[in-house]
């Protein structure tokens, strides 16, 4: 028979983690299951571990959706400045090419952070990666599918 300790994780660990408030504190470079630590040690470097709630982050695997969103959304919003502004405003290939690639690297390298933190926070909601489901470098843990 199990202790009452036993039961309350059990009952925490089930507990359901929203994922827009998880992906905004993500957004916002904070822990996505309290938002009051920095989720970040480095550019793109998250933490080991929450310093306030204690939240595990090794297991997130944010590789290689966030570039993704951020060559998507900058695709779109610089195109769409540059297709507006060259109708009015015709420069040439070089003044182009010295207005455009500076605001795309600096456009990007603004948002690749917040949107990796955005990731980790869906992983953690979703349960994804080990975030409270199923570790898969376990082998002795199997899906209840497979069982």
């Amino acid at each position: 028979m199990s202790s009452s300790s036993d039961v309350s994780e059990i009952v925490v660990e089930d507990a359901h983690r929203p994922v827009w408030p998880a992906i905004r504190r993500g957004l916002l470079n904070t822990c996505p299951a309290c938002g009051s630590a920095r989720l970040f040690k480095a550019f793109l470097k998250p933490v080991d571990a929450c310093a306030a709630c204690g939240t595990d982050f090794t297991p997130q695997r944010a590789d290689d959706l966030p570039p993704y969103i951020v060559i998507v959304v900058v695709g779109h919003v610089l195109l769409t400045a540059y297709m507006l502004t060259d109708d009015f405003m015709p420069k040439s290939l070089w003044a182009q090419f010295l207005i455009w690639v500076p605001l795309t690297i600096l456009f990007s390298v603004t948002i690749i952070q917040p949107i990796k933190g955005g990731v980790i926070g869906l992983q953690w909601a979703l349960r994804m990666h080990g975030f409270g489901g199923i570790d898969p470098n376990d082998p002795t843990e199997e899906p209840e599918d497979r069982r």
